[in-house]
């Protein structure tokens, strides 16, 4: 069982903290789902099928942390994890995409992180194929030929092919050959060009054609003249693919999608509402109901087989500032028993999100423009001015939370990034008259400037 399982709620909000800042409600009710799925595969078989996860429904204006919450937790259990928006969906019959689309991303998600992982594992055995291969191409066809290079050293015909590649191994090692350019032979599956003009939901199909043509069609080889560094790299991955067993791949992701899943469902409050069917959200409800068999638990086919629902986490979020949780139908209202309400977000979060995370935008900015050599220091007072500003602009514009911190940053150091190659070796300190000349001028068209003078 994965290490990231066997956290425990306080360490699980403890990582969640390294990066989120504020929402303890979100955070705890976020473990403790997390946490839940470590205690039901430690339950009985005969008990372990009959626990059902508690989905969430996370309630909170745009920018305060709710998706950022449901993808940290993801990474941290390594699940597939999945974010969708339910404003895309819409009733079978009218234009959008089937909510059994959603099942097939996950299962796809899954398996590329399984395969992934599993590449992984025998990286170490097919480098050494991938070797063995490039010394083939490398060796003289012919015994008369001798292996030479202007920048190396001469590998005579006379010695044996053991003693010539044992020279020519240490070389490659070394990385003397990665200019060298030599021939490859790649695989190509030859696909005609097929164009699909359907309806709705038809790149959905359980059947997809193109998997079916390419075990039908030949394939085809092509040769490539390519440098040896290159060479390696599609060698090896070409190697492990071949190491990799996919039909375990296959049967270890739809197992991971099943009981590991998460599904973040975004916009929720966008088709809540029972209309009646008049109108032009006559769909509203549709969706709904559409979405219900997918939340109980239900068997979806995928194009790698059957996936079933029933332990798929999923954490819907929406704004709720028109529609509220209670405009859903009841029995989707009752697959969501946990509610959370996020805060909105006020000058201080501002200032704790530009400094705490391992990741903050100060941090960020920073190491950017050290690549250039400009070394840049956040004066205390600069975040705070920062801080007020994004408050100001939230107050008097539309409220987009922690996201208008990237505008207000991006304004302030626009300047400083276009003359960043001209300026290695400076040392630029970021203080809050800084910030105030620069934002002054580019949040004039804004009417924000008589608030930040």
């Amino acid at each position: 069982m994965s290490q990231q399982l066997t956290l425990t709620p306080t360490q699980i909000v403890g990582e969640l903290d390294r990066y989120i800042v504020g929402q303890e409600k979100a955070k705890r009710a976020v473990a403790i789902a997390l946490r839940n799925r470590w205690r039901r595969q430690n339950l009985p078989p005969e008990l372990r099928d009959e626990v059902a996860p508690k989905n969430i429904i996370m309630i909170g204006p745009t920018g305060v942390g709710k998706t950022e919450v449901a993808r940290r937790l993801a990474k941290l259990a390594q699940a597939p994890f999945l974010k969708v928006e339910a404003s895309k969906y819409t009733e079978v019959g009218y234009v959008g995409r089937d909510v059994e689309s959603m099942v097939r991303d996950l299962t796809e998600l899954s398996v590329n992180m399984v395969k992934a992982e599993m590449m992984t594992r025998v990286r170490e055995r097919a480098e050494q194929l991938a070797e063995d291969r490039l010394l083939d191409l490398l060796l003289p066809k012919r015994t008369h030929e001798a292996f030479s290079s202007g920048s190396l050293e001469e590998v005579t015909p006379d010695a044996s092919r053991e003693t010539t590649k044992d020279k020519l191994r240490a070389q490659l090692r070394a990385g003397r050959l990665d200019d060298r350019i030599v021939e490859l032979e790649t695989q190509q599956q030859a696909l005609p060009m097929i164009e699909v003009l359907s309806g709705q939901g038809m790149e959905e199909m359980g059947i997809h054609l193109k998997d079916m043509l390419s075990n039908l069609m030949p394939t085809r080889t092509k040769q490539r003249r390519v440098r040896i560094a290159e060479a390696r790299r599609l060698l090896l991955q070409e190697e492990a693919q071949k190491l990799v067993d996919m039909e375990e791949v296959v049967a270890q992701a739809i197992r991971r999608a099943e009981n590991s899943g998460i599904v973040f469902l975004d916009e929720l409050d966008k088709i809540a509402g029972r209309e009646g069917g008049h109108g032009p959200d006559v769909s509203r409800e549709g969706v709904q109901r559409d979405l219900l068999p997918i939340v109980e638990g239900s068997a979806v086919t995928t194009k790698y087989g059957i996936v079933r629902t029933d332990h798929v986490l999923f954490i819907a979020a929406g704004a709720f500032h028109i529609a509220k949780p209670s405009d859903l139908i009841p029995e989707l209202q009752g697959r969501f028993p946990i509610r959370v309400e996020l805060d909105a977000l006020v000058n201080q979060d501002f200032v704790r999100i530009l400094t705490e995370p391992e990741n903050s935008l100060t941090r960020q900015y920073q190491a950017l423009l050290a690549t250039e050599g400009v070394r840049v220091e956040w004066k205390p007072d600069s975040i705070e001015e920062i801080a007020r500003m994004a408050t100001l602009a939230n107050e008097r514009m539309e409220n987009i939370g922690a996201r208008r911190l990237h505008t207000i940053m991006e304004r302030l150091l626009d300047e400083l990034s276009f003359e960043a190659p001209g300026l290695s070796g400076t040392e630029v300190p970021i203080t809050a008259s800084y910030v105030r000349e620069r934002l002054s001028k580019v949040l004039e068209d804004e009417d924000l400037s008589k608030y930040i003078l």
